[in-house]
């Protein structure tokens, strides 16, 4: 997914060109730290239309400055959400124990993608959410009598739960007033 995607659909000189750029760096730098709870803005499209100059009063300061004041405009009318990393996880383990490594994976928030047996190992691959991960090791370690291990690796980014939103906004609440 594009971070950023700036589109210039300015015609007839309305903005000249040399203040294009200035627009561009003041929708850059609105994305450092989203209202939600405060980390990077992703996914943006910025598409400049239209605008206006003044042959004294313009200049790069002041395209930055509308650039800002557009950006915090739109982002109050948009809906924005939270994106949470999906891992790609690969459990593997004596067939004795899939069953808790299933579910262990499952109390995770998890969803099993697929499984296999050979020589009494299997092996399970599932996508979780990366928050969910923490302390895994010890947890299968604790569940398998050391005899499982896991890899995983990023898959992609989804839409949090309205939990998990709810509870990060009210933490990034919080630590404002602090």
């Amino acid at each position: 997914q594009d971070i950023f995607e700036f589109v210039d659909k300015v015609r007839g000189g309305v903005v000249p060109r040399e203040f294009i750029s200035s627009c561009e760096k003041g929708f850059r730098s609105m994305l450092d730290k989203g209202r939600l709870i405060g980390v990077p803005v992703t996914g943006v499209r910025i598409v400049l239309n239209d605008g206006n100059h003044h042959p004294v009063d313009s200049s790069e300061m002041a395209f930055q400055e509308a650039a800002k004041g557009a950006w915090r405009d739109a982002y109050g009318r948009a809906e924005p959400i939270i994106l949470e990393p999906i891992m790609k996880t690969v459990v593997e383990g004596p067939a004795d124990f899939l069953g808790a490594m299933v579910g262990s994976i499952l109390q995770r928030r998890g969803l099993i993608v697929g499984s296999s047996e050979e020589g009494g190992l299997c092996r399970v691959t599932t996508e979780v959410p990366l928050v969910e991960m923490f302390g895994y090791s010890t947890v299968l370690r604790s569940l398998t009598q050391g005899r499982a291990e896991f890899t995983m690796e990023f898959s992609r980014y989804q839409p949090a739960p309205k939990s998990i939103t709810e509870e990060l906004i009210a933490e990034h609440e919080a630590e404002k007033l602090r």
